[in-house]
């Protein structure tokens, strides 16, 4: 099952959802991480920390699960 990220901005960037998640501690370690892991963003790997996550899109972290991007507004 996914777990649900709710934004309340038009995107979050990748880099960010890690670290509001609690898959790393700090932004600084986005570039690490996605370096020595592979994490794909729609089912295609991406290691592009400011890689802009929108709506719906689905987010798979190794050992961390699968996360999908909602809007609190409802759009």
């Amino acid at each position: 099952m996914k777990k649900e990220v709710f934004i309340d901005t038009p995107y979050i960037t990748l880099g960010q959802m890690l670290k509001e998640e609690s898959v790393i501690s700090t932004g600084g370690q986005a570039k690490w991480f996605l370096r020595e892991n592979t994490v794909k963003v729609n089912d295609e790997p991406d290691d592009r920390r400011g890689r802009k996550l929108y709506p719906d899109d689905t987010v798979d972290v190794p050992d961390a699960g699968s996360f999908v991007i909602r809007s609190k507004q409802g759009e």
